[in-house]
């Protein structure tokens, strides 16, 4: 049986991960070493010392990277060879000169130094502010056949000043595969029909990862350009593909599979292949919105609406305002205007610029449907929870889940069932809700009759900490016990994930891909057909075997419906607010097109600011064309990270990086991983196990640094450490951690600077404990236990009050009756945590009105309408932070009165609607059609 898809594709990513194998990496490091061997060789000649072991040894280093060279432009194969002549010929002088001069040019241009004229003469220089790019030509042609075919596209492309590339020629699927993994310039694959599945070269290190692929490849008959290019659509999904064929009609199947942009018959029109090729890449690089932006500004305008900045001209004609033009320049004013005339377009009903730019990020991102949101993922969060539930709807919710997700559920007026993650106490830090956990709460709800109301299932995925889920084993056992269960993913910080074969399996959107063309085919029917006949008669996911084994969905009654929500701004190159909702919704059009308009006009300005929308636009041109190079790169950094913090005794004897062994328990980590580098690390199969098949994989990129062995808790080590003394920014602490994200804006100069600070850290308080007395060192010993051994324990979800429970038993709570009851001031009153203590003590019952959120950790420990319990009361008086949402210390908690909690239970439960039929309005930027699947 062949390896199971997503196995093999995290396998091949997981080799680009590993701290030991880097394949870009290890070609610079042996172009480097090169040069200094042909200097010192340059040197021993002019000595008269050279010998032939001298010799051998810059040889041994030709052929070291010859394998991956051959898999780029420059300084490529063929100099590679006139290299190794010269040092063959004892050319020493001028074989130094010209390896001098090779790795300068690809150190500064990269594969963009084949276009500069000093090289070969072969074309006119680059012009400024063009695009380069690698066309792979995947063909076993003859050099002279290529030749040809180089020469008439070297002349097709004459003329073209904005989109200019380089052909290189590999022979194999194997180096097909590997180039597109290796080669980030490639954009373009141009695939020969038939050709070689194995490399006579190949690169040793990634052999054994593509082995099961050449191996099923060769047991089913495939043929080889089928092979390439459905492994290039896994692999990097947003390059353009193209057959080339001998054939005068393409088989059938190549059609079927939508695998290629375009089949043309052999090489008989290099001027129509050239535009092709130019034409898919400069489609990808078009920004409709942005484009639109920059013609408006540049047009003469008179301005007359209600928006004076506009122009700049209430700037720039002020005598006390000019500070802000200069600091900001012209063109922001000029692109600012309420019109959504001009080819501007309306955010709330798109149908030209904005509409075609959320088409090409539903495509970059693999959904069915994209909406931009200016005002953060918050709005995207609630905009999916006003469209996808009624008043009296059930929602299964992590209660960690960010506020907004509270705040929607409020105003949709659903009943919240809250559900608590498994706790990592040690850092004051919770992780993700258990899939065990998911169902025996559904399960629950199914027995007391109301799994017909249960609507939605809220996670967050990636967590603030770096956790992520197994979105479609989630989705697929949920969907067996309710087929029509919806599911928000809150991807606020996962948005990069798409571009990294090795996390996009675990995105929403791929998972709900996957998951729908899974459950559709022939193959699934036969498997939920002899998994039910194993089950036997009666209903199949009901009990406690229903906890212990895998569910299956049923095929005639499944509907996929899964959205996410991604801060664009938090991970990619966009202005602060600016956000993405993600669509895959078999009953979209059905159920949720209309209730998504109003949702949308609800919840969205009508005043969008331009930038915004146009940031969102050229993140997805960024992503669709350089985002596996970026991705790629932040989690190579991180792993450099981890490597030099665990390596360095120093450092790591008092800061150290937390790793899948501390943050995920051993229970949902089936494959074994426990660290990413170090003693006892995970070597490739490893990883590529855990992506695959573990509940919770930890995403290398979420540096949480424990600060604990220092001294100081996570606020004192951003505050004082990183912020004061080296000026380092991060996003989150808990109690004694702090939070970093290698993201794509992240460089290895940053890198540099911020191990050097922690370093300079680390040997001043070395220093210090070195002149300590006994009882300062005492007083530094019981600091340090304070934040490790001593931590207030982490409070559990207490429970709703009974009346905020309209169904009772099942941990339902009406969230929005005690959020409105709460505004009358006769209502609630004040009890300070001593009294609180006291109060339950003597067996009150208290309720919170509000949302009480500390920071850190940063969820709710209390919502309205929730028990107080003695376990909260004693985190919060624990808790040594000073921002705390929705408490006031001077006042204490806020709690109904005695009487207000009587009235409420006394008042009946507002009768709930049925379930109804939307209308056919359609979502904003939607043409009403069915749906595309991308």
């Amino acid at each position: 049986m062949a390896e199971p898809l997503s196995s093999l594709e995290s396998g091949v990513q997981a080799h680009l991960l590993s701290a030991v194998f880097n394949p870009e990496q290890v070609r610079l490091d042996v172009w480097n070493r090169l040069r200094e061997e042909v200097t010192r060789l340059e040197a021993r000649h002019a000595e008269g010392q050279v010998s032939p072991e001298h010799m051998e040894q810059v040889l041994s280093l030709f052929a070291e990277v010859h394998p991956i060279e051959r898999l780029f432009v420059f300084p490529g194969e063929a100099r590679l060879q006139r290299l190794a002549e010269m040092a063959r010929r004892h050319d020493v002088e001028e074989l130094a000169e010209e390896v001098r001069r090779l790795v300068g040019l690809l150190s500064l241009h990269r594969d963009r130094a084949c276009l500069l004229t000093d090289l070969d003469g072969t074309r006119a220089a680059a012009p400024e502010g063009s695009h380069y790019f690698t066309t792979l030509v995947v063909d076993d042609m003859a050099a002279a056949d290529f030749e040809r075919v180089h020469r008439g596209m070297l002349e097709a492309q004459r003329g073209e000043h904005q989109f200019l590339y380089e052909l290189l020629q590999v022979r194999s699927v194997e180096d097909a595969l590997v180039a597109v993994l290796v080669n980030d310039d490639v954009q373009v694959c141009v695939v020969r029909q038939d050709l070689p599945l194995r490399s006579r070269s190949p690169v040793k290190q990634l052999r054994s990862t593509l082995e099961p692929i050449l191996a099923e490849a060769e047991r089913n008959g495939d043929e080889a350009g089928l092979v390439v290019a459905r492994w290039v659509r896994r692999l990097r999904p947003h390059l353009n593909v193209y057959l080339i064929t001998d054939e005068s009609l393409v088989g059938r199947e190549m059609h079927t599979e939508r695998l290629f942009d375009r089949v043309f018959y052999r090489y008989e029109s290099a001027h129509e292949l050239n535009v092709t090729v130019v034409d898919g890449v400069r489609e990808r690089y078009r920004t409709p919105f942005f484009d639109a932006l920059k013609h408006y500004a540049s047009r003469p305008i008179g301005n007359f609406h209600a928006l004076p900045i506009a122009r700049g001209h209430s700037v720039y004609n002020s005598r006390w305002l000019r500070d802000m033009g200069e600091f900001y320049g012209p063109n922001l004013f000029m692109a600012e205007s309420s019109s959504t005339a001009g080819g501007l377009d309306s955010l709330l009903e798109p149908t030209g610029s904005i509409k075609q730019a959320q088409e090409k990020a539903a495509k970059t991102f693999g959904a069915q449907q994209t909406f931009f949101v200016t005002n953060g993922t918050s709005t995207a969060n609630k905009i999916v929870h006003q469209t996808l539930l009624q008043p009296g709807d059930v929602v299964l919710i992590d209660r960690n889940c960010h506020k907004s997700h509270h705040y929607g559920l409020v105003l949709a007026g659903a009943h919240t069932v809250y559900l608590d993650a498994y706790p990592v106490r040690e850092f004051a830090m919770y992780g993700g809700v258990a899939l065990s956990t998911l169902k025996a709460k559904l399960l629950e709800l199914k027995s007391a009759g109301r799994l017909d109301r249960v609507k939605l299932v809220v996670l967050t995925n990636c967590t603030f900490d770096g956790l992520v889920y197994h979105p479609e084993r989630v989705m697929e056992e949920l969907l067996a016990i309710k087929p029509d269960l919806a599911f928000l993913w809150d991807e606020a910080w996962f948005a990069y994930a798409t571009f990294m074969p090795l996390a996009r399996q675990r995105t929403a959107m791929r998972a709900a891909q996957k998951l729908a063309e899974r459950l559709r085919s022939r193959a699934y029917r036969e498997e939920y057909r002899a998994w039910r006949a194993r089950r036997g008669d009666g209903d199949a996911v009901a009990g406690a075997r229903a906890l212990e084994e895998r569910l299956l969905p049923d095929p005639d009654k499944v509907r996929v419906r899964v959205y996410a929500t991604q801060s664009t701004h938090k991970s990619l190159s966009a202005f602060r607010q600016a956000s993405m909702l993600h669509v895959w919704d078999e009953d979209f059009e059905r159920r949720a097109a209309a209730p998504l308009t109003e949702a949308y006009f609800t919840h969205i300005t009508t005043s969008p600011n331009h930038q915004l929308v146009a940031s969102l636009d050229l993140a997805r041109r960024q992503m669709d064309l350089e985002g596996f190079a970026m991705v790629k790169e932040a989690y190579q950094l991180a792993m450099r990270m981890r490597e030099r913090l665990r390596e360095d005794p120093l450092l790591h004897r008092y800061m150290r990086l937390l790793d899948a062994e501390q943050m995920v328990p051993e229970v949902f980590r089936g494959s074994g991983l426990n660290r990413y580098v170090g003693p006892g690390s995970a070597g490739v199969d490893e990883m590529t196990r855990a992506w695959a098949q573990d509940e919770f994989v930890l995403d290398p990129t979420r540096l949480t640094l424990f600060t604990a062995l220092t001294g100081r808790n996570g606020f004192e080590f951003r505050s004082k450490v990183l912020m004061e003394r080296l000026g380092i920014q991060v996003n989150h602490t808990s109690i004694n951690t702090v939070l970093m994200n290698a993201t794509i804006g992240v460089t290895w100069g940053s890198l540099s600077f911020l191990l050097d600070g922690l370093r300079h850290e680390a040997e001043r308080l070395e220093a210090t404990l070195a002149q300590a007395t006994g009882a300062e060192r005492r007083l530094f010993d019981a600091k340090v236990r304070a934040i490790t051994e001593e931590l207030p324990p982490l409070p559990d979800f207490s429970g709703f009050h009974p009346a905020f429970q309209p169904s009772g038993g099942v941990g339902e709570g009406d969230l929005r009756s005690a959020f409105f009851l709460a505004y009358r001031e006769e209502n609630a009153e004040f009890v300070t945590l001593p009294e609180a203590a006291q109060a339950l003590d003597s067996g009150r019952r208290l309720v919170s009105t509000r949302f009480v959120v500390p920071y850190p950790p940063g969820f709710p420990i209390l919502v309205p309408g929730q028990e107080v319990s003695p376990g909260i009361v004693e985190f919060m008086r624990k808790l040594d932070v000073k921002e705390v949402h929705g408490y006031r210390p001077e006042l204490g908690l806020s709690v109904f009165t005695e009487d207000a909690l009587e009235r409420a239970a006394s008042t009946p439960a507002p009768e709930v609607p049925e379930p109804r039929t939307r209308g056919p309005r359609h979502a904003p930027g939607h043409n009403g059609s069915t749906p595309a699947t991308h």
